[in-house]
This record gives structure tokens, sequence and C-alpha cells, in this order.
């Protein structure tokens, strides 16, 4: 049985793992917003539960036990998330929080008896993957949208970033999940994106465009 702050470090870690093998404790740290130091004696105490492997100045990978315990975590934090958006009206921005409350919840019954409940959702609110109870993802194929060209079309399916300013930001614009865009232009001064969104043209920075995900259809 793990605490809420050794569920969190494991978390936080499997997150880290997905751009880099050996996760460094000043990235964790970063992370966390907390001292390398603290972050060091977390870390001893996962590695004699036996949930990470750590050689100091080389880093930190989870063992099979502890990604396990990991992907577990981000299943609940996920499912929670589509509970709220689409069964307490919360908006996508304002989910997350509340989320990392609930991920702790330890009822493994409770767990499934929500994700069926739900009708076993493939992804959350952001787009995504929510894995199965056996830590299995759905396969996913997207691009960013700042990869598409002039004329390319696509359905937005997720996002990278998950901030409550950035998810206002989209909403505002009417760039939410499920919305057909097609680009009508990239401006070489700053990499802006022009896109057209139903019967309007909307404007976006490269910034904005690099974090939103596109399952592409192509050129029209």
């Amino acid at each position: 049985m793990q605490s809420y702050t050794e569920e969190n470090y494991l978390k936080t870690i499997y997150h880290l793992a997905e751009k880099t093998i050996n996760v460094q404790t000043n990235a964790i740290a970063e992370q966390m917003q907390t001292k390398p130091a603290s972050v060091t004696d977390m870390i001893k105490k996962l590695a004699d539960k036996g949930l990470v492997d750590y050689i100091k100045y080389q880093g930190v990978t989870l063992t099979e036990i502890g990604k396990n315990t990991a992907i577990d975590i981000v299943r609940k934090h996920r499912l929670w998330e589509v509970f709220l958006v689409d069964k307490l009206n919360f908006k996508w921005d304002e989910v997350h929080d509340v989320a990392e409350e609930l991920e702790h919840i330890k009822s493994i019954e409770l767990i499934e008896r929500l994700d069926e409940f739900l009708g076993f959702p493939k992804a959350d609110p952001h787009g995504d993957p929510i894995p199965d109870k056996n830590g299995r993802f759905a396969k996913t194929q997207f691009i960013k949208l700042i990869e598409l060209k002039i004329g390319d079309q696509g359905t937005i399916t997720g996002v990278t970033q998950h901030s409550s300013a950035f998810l206002k930001h989209l909403e505002k614009l009417g760039l939410t999940l499920g919305k057909k865009i097609q680009i009508s232009d990239v401006t070489d001064f700053d990499g802006s994106v022009e896109i057209l969104l139903a019967d309007k043209q909307v404007n976006i920075s490269r910034e904005v465009a690099k974090h939103i995900l596109i399952s592409s259809n192509g050129k029209n």
C-alpha cells in the first residue's frame, strides 16, 4: 500500500519517463515543486519497496510493479475526469485538481463499476488515452496541429497542455475535442496558423498550435 505522496511520485516518474528512459531527480523536483534532496529521500523509499530502480547520477526507472501502479493511478485519474465532465457537467479545465484527489481511492470494485458505468471510455476529456483494467492503452494516431500544411484537415482529438488558462483559451476560440478544422494559412514570420473552423476563420499562435493534437484526414 502506497501513500498519496508515493503515488504522486510514481505517476510523475511515469509521465516523465514517456520522454526519457532514465528520469533525473531534478526533473522530478521541478515537476513536484519540491527540493531535489526531498526527491532523493523519497526515491530511496520507493526503491526499498521495489517500485523504482535508482542509480546515483544516472536517474530513476520504474520497476514493473512501479509501472503497473503508476498506470493504475493514471487510469483512475482519467476515468474520474470523464465522470466529472460527462456526468457532473464540469468543464474540461476544471477537472484536473478534483481528479488528483479522487485518483487515490483504493477500491478496485468502485473503479471497475465506474468504468462500466461510463461505457468503458478510451480517452479522457483532454484526449489522453485511458488504460483498461489490464493496463493496456488503446492505440491512437494523431499529429500536432503545427505539423499540418495548408489545405490539410482533421479533427481535434487531444491536447498536450492541460493548464486551465490554455484550456479556457481553446474553449473561447471554439477549438474543443471533436471539432473539424482545416488549415487555411501559415505565416512564415512567426509560424502562426489560420484555421477554418465551421464557417469562420480562427487565428492561433505557433505556441498554441504545437499543443493541439489532430487526427488528420489529409487534404480536402
